[in-house]
């Protein structure tokens, strides 16, 4: 059972988004910034996102007809531009996500600038700013949600307080939050990356992937929202990518599921509250205003 279901579109069952974040190497530049440029193993494979994985994904969403969200930093913006223009071109999204994949916790106090130099990167590489904001690492905090409203952006995608999208309400202004989860995050079952922190067990492409399947399915019989959240370099290898083509297809052909980008979502939410249909479950913002617990205590 979900709590204040969502009426979707054409009485769709389930709002499916396919979503990638596109670190490409930035995740190694900001990790180890004195020798960077020096690790060849892990630009490669960073590298790999844009250059192999992203043609093959936009062919499978061109052939199927799909539109879904890319969140990419602004630095990725600058180095990738070509690969850029080709997702616009097909009319996907592109959200913020960071300018070098700083983690926000890491640059508490100094967001501003980080976070209007991607807006710069989007006004200069795509033509247009950006309507929702995931935060790297998912680690959100009040200063970049404040940002977001000051810049008039539509939504978020880096919490968890829900199994369908919700509302932020703080009081600067309010977003729409699209909820993620590490149950359908590929880090898990395929991050092996060393140099920023991380040793996965590596999992096969079909038992790395069984787990997001089965959270699908519980989405699919409550009325839910079902995201993935993917890596190029990760998931965009071959044999993952053709366990999830394999699974769009069939979902597709079998299941009543609306696929959208994570902005016709957003919309979507709108039109329903403006037609008094449905009224988002809300969370207020700051959690806390003050420190919890004081170790000096």
């Amino acid at each position: 059972m979900i709590r204040n279901p969502i009426p979707w579109p054409n009485g769709a069952k389930c709002a499916v988004a396919i979503t990638f974040d596109m670190d490409a190497d930035s995740l190694i530049h900001v990790a180890k910034p004195d020798d960077s440029i020096d690790r060849l193993y892990p630009i490669s494979m960073g590298r790999y996102g844009p250059q192999v994985a992203i043609p093959r994904i936009l062919e499978t969403y061109r052939r199927l007809g799909l539109k879904q969200s890319f969140f990419i930093p602004g630095w990725c913006l600058e180095t990738y531009p070509n690969i850029v223009e080709s997702i616009l071109k097909d009319g996907h999204e592109i959200g913020h996500h960071g300018y070098i994949h700083e983690d926000p916790i890491n640059t508490r106090g100094h967001q501003r600038e980080w976070f209007e130099r991607t807006l710069e990167s989007h006004k200069r590489i795509c033509g247009t700013l950006p309507r929702g904001y995931r935060a790297p690492v998912y680690n959100i905090t009040d200063e970049v949600i404040n940002l977001m409203v000051e810049h008039g952006m539509r939504y978020d995608s880096s919490m968890m307080a829900d199994d369908i999208p919700y509302q932020l309400e703080t009081p600067k202004g309010s977003l729409y939050e699209m909820p993620v989860h590490w149950g359908t995050d590929d880090w898990p079952p395929f991050a092996h990356y060393d140099e920023i922190g991380y040793m996965m067990p590596v999992k096969s492409p079909s038992e790395g992937l069984s787990g997001f399947w089965e959270e699908f399915e519980a989405q699919y019989a409550s009325g839910g929202f079902f995201m993935m959240i993917l890596h190029p370099f990760l998931t965009g290898r071959l044999a993952r990518w053709k366990q999830v083509e394999i699974w769009i297809e069939k979902t597709m052909s079998e299941k009543n599921v609306w696929i959208a980008t994570l902005d016709e979502i957003s919309q979507h939410m709108d039109d329903l509250i403006e037609k008094n249909i449905w009224k988002p479950s809300i969370e207020k913002l700051p959690y806390y205003k003050n420190t919890v617990f004081n170790k000096k205590g």
